[in-house]
């Protein structure tokens, strides 16, 4: 299953909620504002450590790129738009709004 989550985890709780019942072996993907949850350093950077310890992480590079942000959790995975496809067509999607 491919999790994606593209709202701030500091206005939201999708991220949360999306911890509590993503599986082992799922993905996980951060897009548009769902990125800032990618960075080191932040009361959600713990919860993002412990995901990726269990299932693919990836944020997209082009939202990374919008927002600046550089520094993230060890063990995300950056992806373009075409990886983004890719992920799409190998995976049901669940989408956290």
């Amino acid at each position: 299953m491919l999790h994606t989550v593209n709202k701030s985890p500091f206005q939201n709780t999708t991220l949360t909620d999306c911890a509590r019942f993503i599986q082992d072996g799922d993905v996980l993907l951060l897009l548009e504002d769902g990125v800032f949850a990618a960075q080191v350093g932040t009361t959600h950077s713990a919860l993002l450590e412990a995901l990726v310890q269990r299932v693919k992480v990836y944020a997209l590079q082009a939202d990374l790129k919008a927002r600046a942000i550089t520094n993230l959790v060890p063990g995300i995975q950056i992806t373009d738009y075409s990886g983004f496809v890719a992920l799409v067509e190998e995976h049901k999607i669940h989408s956290w709004l």
